[in-house]
């Protein structure tokens, strides 16, 4: 175990993968499981976000979700850095993971895909903030 804080490149590498966890627990139909995961890549991309754009984090403020998605809304919603619908969208699927992992409410695919869809949206709209691309997007090495 590391200690030390981690970098905007470990957080957005991070969320790629609790990305590609959700979009696999949503090809087996865990819809709570989906939703779980694409808050995680969510949340993990927002603190990406952060850290790429000089905002700190103090230990209090990123203690809790609840206080790093407020510095996202107010430092990068607000500002116009990232659209807005995609704060908002955190805020939902958020709500939709809690649903999934502590209530025995069910989650409709349809809500489970859209979450899945708009982490992969966040993540996007971060590396583009960062200016980094997505290695899944890469034309494939032409060496042998």
């Amino acid at each position: 175990m590391t200690s030390g804080k981690l970098s905007a490149e470990t957080y957005i590498e991070k969320s790629s993968r609790a990305l590609q966890g959700a979009q696999a627990l949503l090809a087996v139909e865990d819809y709570e499981g989906a939703c779980s995961r694409a808050y995680y890549a969510m949340f993990d991309a927002a603190h990406a976000a952060l850290l790429a754009a000089g905002i700190t984090t103090p230990e209090s403020s990123s203690k809790t979700h609840r206080s790093l998605i407020a510095s996202f809304g107010l430092n990068l919603v607000k500002s116009g850095a990232i659209a807005p619908e995609l704060g908002s969208a955190i805020n939902k699927v958020e709500r939709l993971r809690r649903l999934a992992d502590y209530t025995g409410e069910p989650i409709e695919a349809a809500d489970a895909t859209w979450s899945v869809g708009k982490a992969s949206e966040l993540i996007a709209a971060v590396r583009d903030l960062m200016h980094i691309s997505d290695p899944q997007s890469r034309p494939p090495d032409p060496r042998p």
